[in-house]
């Protein structure tokens, strides 16, 4: 396919890269694509890669929409012209087992050294949260994470952090890429002193003493409590391990076929805790060694998924309202719950999260969905007199977040935290899902689903998605499933209390709650559904009542869908 043929735009594109400084590996592709794969070309060219929800995140190939050692040393050069108006500046880098990561991370690395930047990489793989967490500890001014966290193994992905160690918002995610768009000439410089530093197992030391401190129950004996825990082929086996057994769990078995870090997650087919396909190893070897949890997270170790005994798989939801509250109760109960304590969660999370937060005498606060923004509410109160003391932060997606020496979501205290739940129901002879019913019993039983619409990569699916979010907005429904809506809440129409973002929230008049919306990172809308309903007789039979009802309420949302 000549380059003639090809949309104006993307053909200039393609043009800059077949006579620009671009290698001669990169332009065989081009050449080839042109005559094998022209959709497949005009798709990695027709934009430039931008901030999603979750940083830069893309297919990794040729192109200015792929992720590549030159969208990656673009992105760097504008992070680095964005920020060095500042004195005194350094950043921190970590990277995941993903393929091309530590060569992006050592990409990122030259650019900033090469503005005179001074950088702390790892020597090797490193979780998400102590990528937040050096980001604060070196006292940086920025941080990247290359990763992709729990996409297929085609993507990568660059996290960029401001100097609280939270991922940027708007309006700096903006002006990076602001700056992104007018780089030129991109500078680099060798990986080596006095410009950069290699991180090893000091960091790992400080995050676990930091780490330490969270523990609730610190004279609980959790001898007891079989663990089985599998980091998905990802960073989590780095350290899961160690934290576990600090915090006194000497019982963990590790599924050893996901256990070797490996980009290509052979043995496990789409690393999403989210997923049952993900966990279904992990699942099988609980049952088979008697254990009482288990616990597996994602390739950069942000989120962490659970299975119990019996083959219940916990929701993102649930897991988060379980870690509420055990913290609330055991803060009250030791009478340290301050009288200013807050929880965040986003919009799209349980309703029944605030339900547990208030009833424990805590503010609770909702966000928009990523949680950069819980990070960026955290610096929010921190910076205001009187503000509110963060506790807790939670994401239906198995993202969370207790104490504040992280502003990202972490799967490695998470992990910790809920082994302790764990452990202190057991000691009761309780299981989690046992705390689970006593808590709907209390706030009423809320249950919550997931559903994607997917859409082809690319141009054509941008407008697909524009379109469907732009006839719910011209026509929103009036019922859904026969039930009132009482409420629309758009997100873009900048009468909400939150930014603008491409979201909207039906509230309906059995309490119930819908929210669709693009995804950040992935050809995907997103619906989010919540059902609450009332224990009556039997908890299980009445969770069951409830799920069908969430089911019927999706199907005719779907069906009504313009």
């Amino acid at each position: 396919m000549p380059v003639k043929t090809l949309d104006l735009a993307v053909a200039e594109r393609v043009s800059e890269w077949l006579e620009g400084p671009y290698d001669e590996a990169t332009k065989r592709e081009i050449r080839r694509l042109m005559v094998e794969d022209p959709k497949g070309l005009s798709e990695a060219f027709f934009k430039d890669l931008t901030f999603g929800t979750g940083g830069l995140r893309g297919v990794m190939g040729v192109g200015t929409n792929r992720v590549n050692i030159y969208t990656i040393r673009r992105a760097t050069q504008g992070l680095a012209n964005y920020i060095k108006k500042q004195e005194n500046l350094s950043a921190f880098i970590g990277y995941d087992v993903r393929h091309n990561s530590r060569a992006f991370a050592e990409e990122t690395a030259s650019v900033l050294a090469g503005n005179g930047i001074q950088v702390f990489l790892t020597k090797e793989i490193c979780p998400t949260p102590l990528v937040s967490f050096g980001c604060r500890y070196f006292g940086c001014q920025a941080a990247v994470m290359i990763t992709a966290s729990h996409n297929p193994p085609k993507y990568n992905g660059y996290k960029v952090y401001g100097q609280d160690g939270a991922q940027v918002v708007p309006p700096h995610d903006f002006g990076i890429m602001e700056e992104v768009a007018q780089v030129s000439e991109v500078q680099i410089a060798p990986l080596e002193p006095p410009l950069v530093h290699w991180v090893g197992e000091e960091l790992d030391r400080a995050y676990l003493a930091e780490m330490k401190k969270l523990q609730m129950h610190p004279k609980l004996s959790c001898s007891s409590l079989k663990i089985i825990y599998s980091p998905l082929h990802g960073t989590g086996i780095r350290i899961i391990p160690k934290a576990l057994k600090d915090w006194g769990y000497s019982s963990v078995s590790l599924v050893n076929k996901q256990s070797a870090p490996d980009g290509d997650f052979t043995n496990a087919p789409s690393p999403n805790p989210e997923e049952e396909k993900a966990l279904r190893l992990g699942a099988k070897q609980l049952e088979t060694e008697g254990g009482d949890i288990f616990i597996a997270t994602d390739p950069d170790a942000d989120r962490v998924g659970v299975v119990l005994r019996g083959e219940k798989m916990l929701t993102g939801n649930q897991v988060g309202c379980l870690m509420l509250h055990h913290i609330c109760e055991a803060l009250t109960e030791k009478g340290e719950f301050p009288p200013n304590g807050a929880f965040v969660k986003t919009i799209v999370t349980s309703e029944l999260f605030t339900k547990i937060g208030k009833d424990y005498g805590g503010a609770c606060v909702d966000v928009l969905t990523g949680f950069k923004y819980i990070g960026e509410k955290i610096a929010e109160w921190e910076q205001s007199f009187g503000g509110y003391q963060f506790l807790f932060g939670a994401e239906e997606s198995y993202g969370y977040l207790c104490g504040t020496f992280v502003r990202d979501k972490d799967a490695i205290s998470a992990s910790c935290l809920i082994a302790e739940a764990a452990a202190l129901a057991k000691k009761k002879k309780l299981t989690l899902y046992d705390r689970l019913c006593e808590l709907y019993k209390k706030y009423g039983i809320h249950r919550e689903s997931l559903t994607n619409l997917g859409f082809s990569d690319g141009r054509r699916g941008v407008e697909e998605m524009d379109a469907l979010m732009r006839r719910l907005r011209e026509k929103p429904p009036r019922q859904i499933g026969g039930i009132d809506v009482v409420a629309v809440e758009d997100y873009l129409s900048g009468k909400m209390s939150l930014p603008r973002s491409d979201v909207l929230r039906f509230w309906l008049k059995d309490e119930s709650k819908l929210v669709i919306r693009p995804s950040g990172t992935e050809p995907k809308i997103k619906i989010y559904a919540e059902v609450v309903g009332h224990a009556k007789k039997e908890i299980d039979h009445d969770i069951a009542i409830v799920d069908e009802r969430l089911q019927s309420l999706v199907a005719a949302f779907r069906q009504e869908l313009p």
